[in-house]
């Protein structure tokens, strides 16, 4: 089953290094992280993915790299996320071969189709509801894009965007297998316990 709960570490915002704040997470349940560091460097981007598979790959966490497959492939990480801008799935999927996942963002109906093709293992769909957490965000989708696309794959869908723990059993009920959360994670005053309130949630509203 798809993790409920997609952790997004970016730590252009993240309290306390990456790793740190990771095991936090990972204490309260969570087995799937995303590293996004938007601004960092390759070599600084290699060095926090290796350092957070070596802490919690042993720990059955799957940990996704931004934007880089051939990051991912090199740490032995558990996938890749690609948005519209990077490398197509199947061009990812080449460098990172089938052990690897292969994510995709999409912020329309064209593009959802277009990944539902792909080799992706799962998509993503945002923003669900307004955020901060990009620079220039793409519209808004609203839960009703959620459920429109449910019927459309088997694939599992990950929603994404504004997210908090009183919208997102709503999210859940739309359709998404996942929730993917970055502010309401990295400005809690306690993130696992924040994390953990996720996994509540989804427990509820997966049945």
């Amino acid at each position: 089953m798809f993790p409920a709960l997609y952790a997004i570490i970016d730590p252009a915002f993240a309290p306390e290094p990456p790793v740190d704040f990771a095991l936090k997470l990972v204490d309260a349940g969570v087995e799937l992280i995303q590293l996004r560091d938007k601004a960092a460097s390759g070599r600084k981007i290699h060095d926090e993915a290796s350092e957070l598979v070596a802490h919690l790959s042993p720990r059955g966490v799957r940990i996704i790299v931004n934007d880089r497959p051939d990051i991912a492939a090199m740490v032995g990480a558990g996938g890749v996320h690609v948005g519209q801008e990077d490398l197509p799935v199947e061009e990812a999927r080449r460098i990172c071969g089938r052990s690897l996942w292969v994510g995709i963002s999409t912020h329309n109906i064209e593009q959802f189709r277009e990944a539902a093709l792909t080799s992706a293992d799962y998509i993503a769909v945002g923003p669900v509801f307004p955020t901060a957490a990009k620079e220039n965000p793409d519209p808004v989708v609203g839960l009703d894009f959620v459920r429109s696309v449910r019927s459309l794959t088997p694939k599992a869908i990950v929603a994404i965007g504004g997210i908090t723990v009183e919208s997102a059993a709503d999210v859940f009920r739309a359709g998404a297998d996942s929730v993917a959360v970055i502010r309401d994670l990295l400005s809690a005053p306690d993130p696992a316990g924040r994390a953990h309130e996720y996994l509540e949630i989804a427990a509820r509203c997966k049945v």
